[in-house]
């Protein structure tokens, strides 16, 4: 292997990462839609000759980064790399081989310098339409699920593969958009050309391969490393989520031994006729990822950094469906493998991870306007994090999700939804001594003169997130329309004009018992409106004073020695 010493090691690894962030920053600013521009649904990386990922831009979803580090393998079984040539462009949709649903799109670009195939630029978007039932969880098979696209040329050589534009073109209800963001992709992989091919001659490198090889070593000494602290065992854990309509179970066994470990998903529940199932390609993104961010968080992410952990589940089951599953709304249990195997690691390093999160919503809309012009809009949002073992959990931020909320005054001047209300759930962080993040809610109407059709994609609306070791749950979401029914939270609604839907999201799990938070601390949640006087007395045991300006010291001390 081709040695490099570690302060040039360090900065080519930098300059990669570098790259890759300009690939999505490309990526974003010439992006279509606000899934792409503000919440950051996307993600970028480079790639070898072998389809080996090396390196992952910074901006980019766990969901997407992590099923490319496994799935574009596939594209080079398709298309050999001796069988490309410069200008091809290949791209997929295929839930099993890529990121689990078919709303995301992933095109790979092979990047000849000087002739030569180098490596690969990759990217992954999630796009505003696929075409059938928009995006959903009431499919029964994923035919409904909208247009698959099998691992296909979108150009080859350069030319423009004109029977799929069209195809593509046919199916999705707002092609502007949709084909605006697969452009995106495009130009922002050719970024990746160009600064890949004046890294290489800056550097006098002939081959990425020897930098390729050593980079992935180091990661995967350095995971393997961070492995070997845990003590050797078998360590088993499962979690009860909300299902459609019934609740399902993600069960989980870490087995630890020399430096690997061993995810195995056996006893989760079986897949559903409904589309929240979960191909196996995204469990195991969803489970290398919390891994990692536990385990070796300093190290940059690639290829090396998975090689110890592998995952395995049962064929059939929730986490690793079969074919044709309905797939469309799997984030909605696939997110859930991170509380399940941070329940499995807490009992033997609850110092590496944090309480249950509430989880990503996906909120869809789409009708017509006044004008009669069609629109799908989608509307990002999470709930509040778990609660960390040294701080209080992020509010409005979810785990392991970091996709963006979406901003109010873009999605209203980009759609004809309008949103009149948007604010943090007091009280609804789990109470611990380190306070679980607060959920939030919003209400949403649309206007347009047409009804419009509501897609309804939350969790944790009957199974709260738990805290750990003697933190509070928190509280659960729910979606509720003008005030007073209760909407199933996985269906589709129709949302006439003058209609008004609030919905909210759960809370945090809270970490270690509320009765040792730290007094001050209380009185601040108190006076910014995160917990009220009444829960600050009852669950965190601080009395507030009357003015709510102070802590009555002596009633605070009294409770919490059990006497008031």
């Amino acid at each position: 292997m081709t040695t490099f010493d570690p302060i040039r090691l360090e900065v080519l690894w930098n300059r990669l990462i570098s790259i890759v962030n300009e690939q999505a920053a490309a990526l974003i600013r010439t992006s279509f839609t606000t899934i792409v521009r503000e919440t950051e649904d996307l993600s970028c990386g480079i790639f070898d000759r072998a389809g080996t990922m090396i390196a992952q831009a910074e901006t980019g979803t766990p969901g997407h980064i992590n099923s490319m580090a496994t799935g574009v393998k596939h594209f080079l079984k398709r298309y050999p790399p001796e069988t490309l040539l410069p200008g091809d462009v290949l791209l997929t949709n295929d839930p099993w081989l890529m990121s689990g649903h078919k709303h995301d799109i992933t095109i790979v670009t092979p990047i000849f310098i000087k002739g030569v195939l180098q490596a690969f630029a990759a990217s992954t978007c999630h796009v505003e339409d696929i075409g059938g039932r928009v995006l959903s969880a009431e499919a029964s098979d994923v035919f409904e699920e909208g247009l698959a696209i099998p691992i296909m040329k979108l150009y080859e050589a350069g030319k423009p593969n004109k029977t799929l534009f069209e195809i593509i073109t046919a199916n999705v209800r707002m092609p502007e958009p949709v084909w605006g963001d697969l452009n995106a992709q495009i130009v922002a992989n050719e970024v990746s050309i160009q600064k890949l091919a004046e890294f290489l001659e800056q550097n006098q490198l002939d081959s990425l391969t020897p930098l390729a090889n050593v980079l992935l070593e180091k990661s995967e000494q350095a995971m393997r490393d961070a492995i070997r602290t845990l003590p050797e065992g078998s360590y088993s854990h499962s979690i009860v989520v909300d299902g459609f309509d019934d609740p399902l179970t993600i069960a989980v066994t870490l087995h630890v031994k020399e430096g690997e470990i061993l995810a195995d998903y056996a006893g989760s529940s079986p897949q559903v006729d409904r589309g929240i199932n979960v191909v196996l390609n995204y469990t195991h993104a969803y489970t290398t990822y919390p891994l990692k961010a536990a385990l070796c968080p300093e190290v940059p992410n690639n290829d090396g950094s998975f090689r110890p952990i592998k995952v395995t589940a049962p064929e059939g089951c929730v986490m690793n469906a079969k074919f044709p599953a309905p797939v469309a709304g799997r984030h909605l249990i696939g997110h859930m493998a991170a509380p399940a195997i941070y329940g499995a690691l807490a009992k033997i390093a609850p110092q590496l991870v944090n309480a249950e999160s509430s989880s990503l919503g996906i909120t869809q809309l789409n009708g017509y306007t006044s004008d009669g012009e069609i629109f799908v809009k989608n509307y990002f949002a999470t709930g509040g994090m778990g609660a960390r073992p040294t701080t209080d959990g992020l509010s409005a931020k979810s785990f392991p999700t970091n996709v963006q909320n979406s901003p109010v005054e873009v999605t209203e001047n980009t759609s004809p939804l309008f949103i009149s209300r948007k604010e943090f759930i007091p009280d609804s962080g789990g109470a611990g001594k380190y306070r679980g993040g607060l959920g939030q809610r919003f209400t949403l109407s649309i206007r347009s003169d047409k009804p419009a059709v509501l897609s309804c994609l939350y969790e944790r609306t009957k199974h709260p997130a738990l805290g750990y070791e003697g933190g509070k749950e928190g509280t659960v979401g729910a979606v509720i329309l003008n005030g007073k029914e209760h909407l199933h939270a996985k269906k589709k609604h129709v949302l006439k004009p003058g209609h008004e839907v609030t919905i909210e999201f759960a809370g945090g799990g809270g970490f270690y018992p509320p009765e040792e938070r730290d007094p001050q601390f209380v009185l601040e949640d108190v006076r910014n409106g995160f917990v009220s006087r009444e829960n600050a007395r009852r669950l965190y045991k601080v009395v507030i004073s009357e003015d709510g300006r102070g802590i009555d010291e002596a009633a605070t001390a009294e409770l919490r020695k059990g006497k008031g």
